[in-house]
């Protein structure tokens, strides 16, 4: 873990929703391996994309991102 760390609940959203990574990717105008390295936490979006990523599951952009892991589900 390094200090600019970003955590993410994209799978998360995109299982609960059913939405495969090319699925949301073409939503967002970004290449489907980008979504990947995004869950894996590889990459960081830019806050453009992570604003426009929230925007897309309608919900606030800290239920998406956040700077500390979010708990396991059913642990809380």
């Amino acid at each position: 873990m390094s200090a600019e760390d970003v955590y993410n609940r994209i799978s998360v959203l995109r299982a609960e929703r059913g939405i495969s990574r090319k699925e949301l990717a073409a939503a967002l105008g970004v290449h489907y391996q980008t979504i990947g390295y995004l869950e894996r936490g590889e990459y960081s979006p830019s806050l453009f994309l992570a604003l426009r990523i929230a925007e897309h599951f309608e919900v606030p952009l800290e239920v998406v991102f956040s700077l500390r892991p979010f708990p396991r589900l059913g642990s809380g």
